[in-house]
């Protein structure tokens, strides 16, 4: 790939962009600002800064050096493909979703690996967008169901 990426679709970077802002960040807090990005990043050795970053959340700049997407992409733990190519970005925006999910539910990534390894992903994933009350029922009745099987009602997930 040229030292530059080409984005065919107007907006389509900022887009995708605005979408890790909104998306990838501690559950315990909002989206990162253009500066804490931008700090981070240089604190790994890149070069960008708020202002720049605030261009293409905006769409005012559009065509940043792979050097740049490499930085986002490493801050944000995404492949840098997800800027350019809409297999990736599908690929990728799906697995936000679940993990947006899950951070809603009070999951931490080791957490969704852990229950992931344990082949229960579907039934997490069905408890996304349940109310307060309804992810009692639900656990209420996996209680029941360990208790059938002769399992711990209970599995901390921090201590694992």
């Amino acid at each position: 790939m040229a030292e530059n990426a080409r984005f065919s679709s107007t907006g389509k970077l900022a887009s995708r962009l605005n979408h890790l802002f909104a998306t990838v960040h501690p559950r315990d807090r909002g989206p990162y600002s253009n500066e804490e990005v931008a700090r981070a990043i240089r604190e790994q050795g890149g070069d960008i800064s708020k202002a720049y970053l605030a261009y293409l959340r905006n769409g005012t700049r559009s065509n940043p050096t792979m050097h740049h997407l490499e930085a986002l992409a490493a801050f944000f733990s995404v492949k840098p493909a997800y800027f350019f190519d809409d297999e990736v970005a599908e690929e990728v925006d799906s697995m936000l979703v679940r993990l947006v999910a899950l951070r809603e539910a009070g999951l931490q990534l080791s957490e969704w690996e852990a229950l992931r390894d344990a082949g229960i992903t579907k039934i997490a994933a069905r408890a996304n967008g349940l109310s307060p009350k309804g992810l009692v029922a639900a656990a209420e009745i996996l209680d029941q169901l360990r208790a059938l099987e002769g399992l711990p009602l209970e599995r901390d997930f921090n201590d694992s």
